[in-house]
């Protein structure tokens, strides 16, 4: 399907593209929001505690703090890391703020001696915090979780800056950067010189993400809005870990499309592993995509790729006469949840 502003008006109704055309401007007003910083001591530990466009901001802390000397924990379910203590914190987001896995987090937070915030745009989250006198913070969800990524990472950023050792600069750099990005793939920007559109455009099949660990954030956020957005299958590979075993499975014809991630500044010893793994691809005549990030700090590489690679979502869900917003699988399943629940409760 030839992709215009006539056919994503079309296909993707409640505009969730044109929300994605406005990400640096959410990123800016976020962080540039007066949002009282938290102020918490002594902390050795940091649990980031969400689910699917919640638990993406997770990821990316985890990301950002690898190489400090600070311990985290990523949580996605109903049960707290062990090693909590007096010095860890529990940072529990969940845009809509009904997410019930996060408010389970939050509830076994409270009972254990430790520090906490949580963030949302309301909800159950927000009255739970309020009865319990845990400190929120609230942002504005825009569209859907994961179109609201912006908001709440950036505003996570502000109010946990005493916390997070990433420099005013280093995010400012990461916001402009997305600006330049902007520029070349938003929606007034569909020709052949758009990279999202370009990804969207070579994808076929099911689509296998190979990543190295310091993108991982980056590969799993992607993986999500491929089923979420363009509601495709999809593999999730480390580069390292697929060398010693998953590259077994190419010897066999499949309907999947590699796509490489890789850093700028990758390990010499992953950098390798990129080329014997492209060398191979090679012999067998197996069509890749190569994805890189751009220069800049870690913040800087993850944001852009994520904003790049969601973006090929949308376009590539549009070209296949989808509309990204709907989750209606996601919605069966929480449904049948909360019936489930109420059962529990009367028995």
């Amino acid at each position: 399907m030839i992709l215009n502003l006539s056919t994503l008006n079309k296909y993707d109704p409640s505009g969730m593209y044109k929300i994605y055309d406005m990400w640096p401007e959410m990123a800016r007003k976020s962080y540039e929001s007066n949002i009282d910083a938290a102020d918490f001591h002594g902390i050795d530990h940091i649990v980031f505690a969400g689910m699917g466009g919640s638990g993406a901001i997770g990821d990316i802390f985890s990301s950002m703090l690898s190489k400090t000397n600070v311990h985290v924990s990523v949580t996605k379910g109903f049960v707290l890391p062990a090693t909590v203590d007096s010095n860890t914190l529990v940072v529990t987001t969940s845009v809509s703020g009904k997410t019930t896995e996060t408010l389970a987090i939050l509830d076994s937070a409270n009972k254990k001696n430790c520090k906490i915030i949580a963030f949302s745009a309301g909800g159950k989250m927000l009255e739970y915090c309020e009865k319990n006198k845990i400190e929120h913070r609230s942002f504005r969800q825009t569209h859907s979780p994961r179109a609201s990524l912006p908001v709440f990472l950036y505003g996570i950023l502000k109010a946990l800056g005493n916390i997070i050792p990433m420099k005013k600069v280093e995010v400012l750099e990461s916001i402009t950067s997305l600006d330049e990005l902007q520029r070349n793939v938003n929606s007034s920007n569909l020709d052949d010189k758009n990279p999202a559109l370009d990804i969207a455009t070579w994808i076929s099949g099911i689509p296998l993400i190979y990543y190295p660990s310091g993108l991982q954030s980056a590969a799993i956020r992607f993986k999500n809005s491929l089923h979420e957005n363009a509601k495709s299958q999809v593999f999730l590979e480390e580069i390292g870990e697929a060398c010693h075993n998953e590259i077994v499975s190419w010897e066999r014809p499949a309907n999947v499309r590699p796509i490489l991630i890789q850093g700028q500044d990758d390990h010499i010893t992953t950098k390798e592993k990129w080329q014997i793994l492209k060398e191979y691809f090679e012999t067998k005549k197996i069509d890749y995509k190569e994805v890189f990030s751009v220069p800049g700090n870690i913040l800087t590489k993850l944001i852009n790729l994520i904003y790049l690679l969601d973006y090929s979502t949308i376009y590539l869900a549009v070209r296949n006469g989808i509309d990204p917003s709907p989750i209606r699988a996601i919605d069966f399943v929480k449904q049948r949840q909360d019936i489930h629940s109420v059962k529990v409760v009367k028995t």
